[in-house]
């Protein structure tokens, strides 16, 4: 399944016409990443970045409860909604029945600082992270479901805060990046780094920035050696199995599969443009009162040690996000 926005890739010239349309096309989600500008939307100089969209325009055929709700509606009511990516451990999953993961451990946090209930909406990755924002905050999908009041796990990017202007992007609250995890015993002087890929197996979920970046090194040389996986969980359990011999892929969702045997690293990535990317939240553009109470929850959750506390829950390291 295709993730999230994937960067520039400084690769050979016959390569760069190829890879140029996958950074403009590929908006995808959510285990791909942004470049990781971290500057405050609000912040941003949107300047010759159009969405060609009105954001003051109420979609058509919608009611008032399709496109969100006010804090003072919310806290009136008792509860708030959040989006959360399905089958996405460890940032949201469910376990014995119940959604688990730091995303929906973020979401409590949010509630219980405004005083009202979690509620979670589980959705699809769409096409891209526009289509993204799209159904789940702002104006809601073509067929069923509402939108919720707050999306979680949302990389940053100028250019998409300036794009989708019916959305508020802030809430940084983690800063991911590419890693790699490895077998301890295959590599007892240190974890490999890309060039390995061509003698030594690797896997990869499928369509991620991952497969994309180690496809296109050396003319395509490390494709014979890399194994493709329907999701990093199956690409863990693989290596832990002695299947393959590493996983490449974003840390967090490596972490999530280590055992005493394997380890993970973040080596240097030769051709990739940005090897990390920040991630937060996304309201509706009209309940920008919302939006700035969930900010600050979050950015003192990251100042008080509650947010780490929350990833080292799940067996997670935690790099805060660069403001």
């Amino acid at each position: 399944m295709l993730r999230r926005f994937a960067p520039l890739f400084l690769v050979p010239v016959f390569l760069a016409p190829v890879i140029f349309a996958l950074a403009v096309l590929a908006l995808v989600s959510p285990a791909l990443f942004v470049p990781g500008l971290s500057t405050p939307a609000m912040a941003q100089n949107c300047a010759g970045i159009k969405s060609g969209l009105d954001a003051n325009r109420r979609p058509q055929n919608t009611g008032r409860d399709i496109v969100g709700q006010s804090l003072d509606d919310i806290q009136e009511r008792g509860w708030i909604s959040f989006a959360v990516y399905e089958d996405f451990a460890p940032y949201s999953f469910v376990k014995n029945g119940k959604p688990a993961g730091v995303d929906i451990e973020l979401g409590r946090l949010i509630a219980e600082t405004l005083g009202v209930e979690a509620r979670f909406i589980v959705t699809q990755a769409g096409e891209n992270v526009d289509a993204d924002l799209r159904f789940n905050v702002w104006k809601g999908k073509l067929i069923g479901g509402q939108i919720a009041n707050v999306m979680l796990h949302v990389p940053y990017n100028r250019e998409l805060a300036c794009r989708n202007e019916q959305v508020v992007l802030n809430g940084h609250y983690y800063n991911e990046r590419i890693a790699i995890a490895f077998r301890k015993s295959d590599y007892p002087d240190g974890g490999p780094t890309p060039a390995y890929f061509r003698y030594d197996s690797v896997g990869v979920e499928n369509d991620t920035i991952s497969d994309f970046y180690l496809s296109g090194l050396a003319g395509g040389q490390l494709i014979p050696k890399m194994q493709r996986f329907a999701t990093y969980d199956a690409a863990m359990a693989a290596l832990r199995a002695g299947e393959i011999m590493a996983v490449m892929g974003p840390i967090g969702q490596l972490e999530h599969g280590l055992d005493d045997n394997l380890a993970v690293h973040t080596p240097p990535l030769p051709g990739l443009a940005s090897s990390q990317w920040t991630l937060g939240v996304a309201v509706r553009h009209n309940w920008r009162p919302l939006s700035y109470a969930v900010d600050d929850a979050i950015v003192a959750a990251v100042a008080d040690g509650r947010m780490k506390a929350i990833f080292s829950k799940f067996g997670l390291s935690y790099t805060p996000p660069k403001w």
